[in-house]
């Protein structure tokens, strides 16, 4: 009876339109979440996801002020934030923290300025804080298969390049590497996935959407490559269980996602810690 009303209950679940696109564009972000969270606990640069975070926070109060779909301002807006963090580590002596946090508070007190000249628009704002499935849209899943068919080409196409600079910078440049270039190109599809999450998770926990489940495959794989495999494995199904809970339990997706995302990180704690006795 027990396992019987459980499938009556997910049946139920992918019954509502809504939750189909959610879990359609959450399964496709996570994997993509994943795979280039890698990057950012590899290079220790797990900040810039809190940092572009909060810059798609200023593009979408610009959006909410001008009255245009929130998102299509916070794409481009987040992309020129993450192109200027690499040009100024690229072309200064400050660290990309610096520069990252720099970017950040600047996104965010345009973020605020801007909400300010608009009454009215606090709740909307609130909204892109938390997360909201009702939000996403069948736009935001094509989007987001586009991304991950991009996501799929860099596999073939980047993704050794990336793993190598990740590990040793000054070696891939000696060999001939456009170390700069792939890394603009790594930071920009990073601020395009983080743009697009915020639908699911929400602003506040975007950074750690994409930095724990990268953070518990490190944990437990022996190369970069498992580590990759890992770390999209674990956000998807956090993603599809997160999603379920939230459903079953009345709760917000974004958080639950993260709570269950949390758990496996916790597990692969464990797991490690046994590992080395």
């Amino acid at each position: 009876m027990v396992c019987s009303a459980e499938v009556i209950l997910m049946v139920d679940f992918m019954a509502y339109p809504f939750m189909q696109r959610a879990l359609v564009a959450g399964l496709l972000l996570s994997a993509l979440s994943g795979y280039y969270g890698v990057f950012l606990v590899q290079r220790k640069l797990s900040f810039l996801g809190a940092g572009l975070g909060h810059a798609a926070f200023g593009g979408i109060a610009l959006g909410l002020l001008l009255g245009i779909q929130p998102l299509w301002i916070a794409l481009p807006f987040t992309v020129v934030v993450a192109a200027g963090i690499s040009w100024v580590k690229s072309h200064t002596k400050l660290s990309g923290d610096t520069a990252i946090g720099i970017f950040f508070s600047v996104s965010v007190a345009l973020g605020i300025l801007f909400l300010s000249l608009k009454s009215g628009q606090q709740v909307d704002a609130f909204s892109y804080l938390f997360g909201s499935i009702l939000s996403v849209g069948n736009t935001d899943v094509w989007i987001s298969a586009c991304l991950a068919l991009v996501g799929i080409v860099t596999l073939k196409t980047h993704w050794a390049a990336w793993a190598y600079a990740s590990f040793d910078e000054e070696a891939a440049r000696i060999e001939g590497l456009s170390v700069r270039g792939h890394d603009t190109l790594l930071t920009v599809l990073i601020a395009i996935t983080i743009v697009l999450s915020v639908k699911i998770v929400g602003i506040l926990l975007v950074a750690a959407w994409m930095v724990i489940p990268a953070a518990a495959g490190r944990l437990l794989a022996p190369t970069f490559k498992a580590m990759t495999l890992s770390a999209i494995a674990f956000s998807a199904f956090s993603a599809v269980l997160g999603l379920y809970l939230s459903y079953l339990l009345d709760l917000p997706s974004g958080a639950v996602i993260v709570l269950v995302q949390s758990a496996l990180f916790i597990f692969a704690v464990v797991l490690q810690r046994s590992w080395s006795k």
